[in-house]
């Protein structure tokens, strides 16, 4: 057996499931889940009907390189989103779809970490998802941890990456808007981690599937690759961007997602899928060249999350304190105290499900940047989310926490 799988965390779903197995919640309060990240929104009914309308081609084999009319819908809509000059995303070199980003970040870092070279490292943000560690350590990498804190706006601090740090990275994990905070990288944040990659030769993964959900019309946070436009990197070297269907259009269950970036490590990413077996079925690209092809649902499903914080906050507010994410559809919450015994507690009075944030980071200083915090996800209708918080703010007023 591969030896790093030893070194594996249990999944944070995995350690909640024991936190709560002990305790019987009040069966007069129906259970209200807001731990894990699935939107559950209506899918858009045109993405649906297009599925149903090729299910007579689950008799063909699909091509890893996905249908050339999928390419080009991702590569329009990137162009669209993210303001990039007309064709500079060339959907026959630059584009890959993936089923879902979870698949792909996880093969991306088996493909490219160089284990000729000693010591490889791959730093992501702390807390952060955790497939990017999983990744890392079956790759025969050593994960970097680069905590997110308030005192740096919950953005990783790269200036404070020791050099000897950068010399052995292969590989940078960034993730905008941020899971689990909603933190966004700017686009002097992108080009400052591009200067990096350039000084010290390494790779950007950015996780930018979150990218569709944000607060600000006014302010929709950009891409890796807007940044590396922006300075003039026209081939995207050594960029790669992930994004998905999951949760821009409420489909989850589709897991399909697309790859964008460097055509120099766009191609040999297709060669290891082409042996990885993670071809895309084609009702699936069908239903995604309808979804990436169509923006209006979009804006609907963001005005859903944008109503769900303006009545969720308020309520929090009573107990907590609170602030509003620039985009995903989290709120991280400083409960004041043990985030593990405030989850235990909260399920077992009132049947409400979070994830503890110490569950989602590791401490690789002095403490674990995800203690004291619990990840609320707003992924359940919007009358389930105001029960479920006011629950929250009952709860906390009656067991206060404090450090």
């Amino acid at each position: 057996m591969n030896p790093a799988l030893s070194h594996l965390m249990a999944y944070p779903f995995e350690r909640l499931a024991a936190l709560k197995a002990p305790f019987t919640p009040p069966s007069h309060l129906p259970h209200i889940a807001l731990s894990i990240g699935e939107p559950r929104h209506a899918p858009p009914a045109f993405a649906i009907d297009a599925l149903r309308a090729h299910l007579a081609q689950l008799g063909s084999y699909p091509a890893t390189r996905g249908l050339p009319q999928l390419r080009a819908a991702g590569a329009q809509w990137l162009g669209r989103r993210f303001g990039l000059t007309a064709g500079s995303v060339d959907p026959e070199r630059a584009v890959l779809p993936v089923n879902g980003t979870r698949e792909a970040l996880f093969a991306f870092v088996q493909a490219v970490i160089d284990r000729s070279k000693p010591d490889p490292l791959v730093l992501m943000p702390n807390p952060c998802y955790q497939i990017y560690e999983g990744a890392a350590l079956l790759a025969g990498a050593t994960p970097w941890y680069l905590d997110t804190t308030s005192a740096n706006g919950f953005l990783p601090d790269l200036d404070a990456v020791p050099e000897h740090i950068w010399q052995r990275c292969q590989l940078l994990f960034l993730c905008s808007p941020g899971n689990p905070v909603g933190s966004v990288m700017d686009l002097a944040y992108l080009k400052r981690a591009l200067e990096l990659a350039e000084r010290y030769d390494f790779i950007i993964a950015s996780d930018e599937c979150y990218a569709d959900l944000y607060d600000d019309p006014s302010q929709p946070p950009p891409s890796l690759l807007s940044a590396a436009q922006a300075l003039g990197v026209s081939d995207f070297a050594r960029c790669m961007s992930f994004h998905s269907l999951s949760k821009r259009s409420s489909l989850p269950g589709l897991r399909s997602g697309l790859v964008a970036g460097s055509p120099a490590l766009i191609a040999p990413f297709l060669l290891y899928r082409t042996y990885h077996g993670c071809a895309m079925s084609l009702p699936v690209q069908h239903a995604s060249i309808a979804a990436w092809s169509d923006d209006a649902h979009v804006e609907e499903n963001r005005a859903l999350y944008r109503r769900k914080f303006d009545r969720v906050l308020p309520i929090l507010a009573e107990a907590f304190e609170v602030q509003r994410p620039a985009g995903g559809f989290y709120v991280w919450l400083d409960v004041g105290g043990d985030d593990t015994a405030f989850t235990a507690g909260l399920y077992a009075q009132q049947n409400v499900t979070v994830v503890p944030g110490s569950y989602l980071g590791r401490e690789a200083g002095r403490r674990n940047p995800g203690a004291g915090r619990i990840r609320i996800s707003l992924v359940a209708e919007e009358e389930e989310c105001v029960q479920a918080v006011r629950r929250i703010r009952d709860y906390a007023l009656h067991n206060p926490l404090r450090n």
